[in-house]
C-alpha cells in the first residue's frame, strides 16, 4: 500500500475548502506534509481515515499560516496521545531553523507544561537545509530551497517504494535553480491558482503563483508522467476538477491529477 492522501487543496484564504496539505502513507505509517491553517486538520486526518499515532514524520515546508498553524493542533495531538498512553515511539518534526523557533515560541505561549515536557524528548525538530538528506516513513527523502520570493521555503524529492520518484515543489512556481533535485520526476506536485484566462481576475503572478497552463507546460517540458495540482482559488471549487483538468490536457500529455479534499490517489 502506498498512498497519496489530499488532506487540502486550497490557497490561504480558501474558505470551500481546506489549505493545501497532504499525507504520504504506505506501510510504515504516514509523513504529513504541512498541517493547513488551524485546528481542521484534526477533521481532516480523522475523515481521511489517518490515525495520529501512525504520523512519526511531519515536514514543514515553509512558514505561512496556510501550512504552519495546524502545525499547532498537530503538536497538541500528538503530546496528548503521549501522556494519554495513546502513542508508541517519538515525533520527528523537519523544518528550517526559523520554523522550529517560531514554534516552540507558540508552544511557550499556547500549551500547557504537561504537554510541552516532550519537546526534545519524545517531540524532536530536525532543522533542514538545501539538499540535506533524511530518512522519513520509509522514504529516503531530499529537501531543496525552492529559491522562494516571498520566505524560505523548501521542497522535497524522493524515491517511491515502486522506484518512481515523486517531487514537491512547494506552492510558488518552479525555480530552475532546483533542476537538480527535480530532474527525473516521475511525479510532480505543484501549485496552479487559476485557469490561465482566469489571471487577469486572480492576478497569480502578483501573488508569486502559477496558472494551469504554467503547470502543465512545466510538466511537459520535464517528462513527468504524473502531475497533481493543487493550492488553487476556491471561488470554482464545484467545477474545478473538470476546468483545470481540460485546460492541463491542451499543454500536457500525462496524467492529470486535480484532486479534491480528502482524495486518495494510488502512487
Amino acid at each position: 500500500m502506498e498512498r497519496l492522501v489530499v488532506l487540502g487543496t486550497g490557497y490561504a484564504l480558501a474558505t470551500r475548502c481546506y489549505n493545501t496539505c497532504f499525507a504520504l502513507e504506505n506501510e510504515n505509517g504516514v509523513l504529513l506534509v504541512d498541517a493547513g491553517g488551524g485546528n481542521g486538520i484534526l477533521r481532516q486526518m480523522e475523515d481521511a481515515g489517518l490515525g495520529f499515532e501512525r504520523v512519526h514524520d511531519f515536514f514543514i515546508t515553509h512558514a505561512h499560516p496556510d501550512h504552519l498553524n495546524g502545525a499547532v493542533w498537530v503538536l497538541r495531538k500528538i503530546m496528548t496521545m503521549m501522556n494519554n498512553g495513546q502513542y508508541e515511539g517519538n515525533l520527528h518534526i523537519y523544518c528550517h531553523e526559523s520554523i522550529r523557533k517560531g514554534l516552540e515560541m507558540i508552544g511557550t505561549l499556547m500549551l500547557q507544561k504537561k504537554l510541552l515536557k516532550h519537546i526534545g524528548t519524545r517531540v524532536l525538530y530536525h532543522d533542514i537545509t538545501d539538499g540535506m538528506q533524511a530518512r522519513l516513513c520509509g522514504y529516503d527523502v531530499t529537501f531543496f530551497d525552492i529559491h522562494s520570493t516571498k520566505l524560505l521555503q523548501f521542497g522535497f524529492t524522493t524515491r517511491l517504494h515502486s522506484g518512481l520518484k515523486l517531487t514537491c515543489l512547494g506552492d510558488e512556481p518552479y525555480n530552475p535553480a532546483c533542476s537538480a533535485f527535480v530532474q527525473g520526476s516521475d511525479w510532480l506536485l505543484c501549485e496552479a491558482f487559476c485557469m490561465l484566462e482566469q489571471a487577469d481576475r486572480f492576478k497569480p503572478y502578483e501573488k508569486h503563483h502559477s496558472t494551469v497552463a504554467d503547470a502543465a507546460k512545466l510538466a511537459q517540458a520535464l517528462g513527468v508522467s504524473h502531475l497533481v495540482l493543487w493550492h488553487t482559488e476556491d471561488q470554482n471549487y464545484a467545477r474545478r476538477k473538470a476546468l483545470y483538468t481540460e485546460e492541463a490536457r491542451a499543454y500536457y500529455t500525462g496524467d492529470v491529477h486535480v484532486p479534491d479534499d480528502l482524495e486518495v490517489i494510488a502512487l
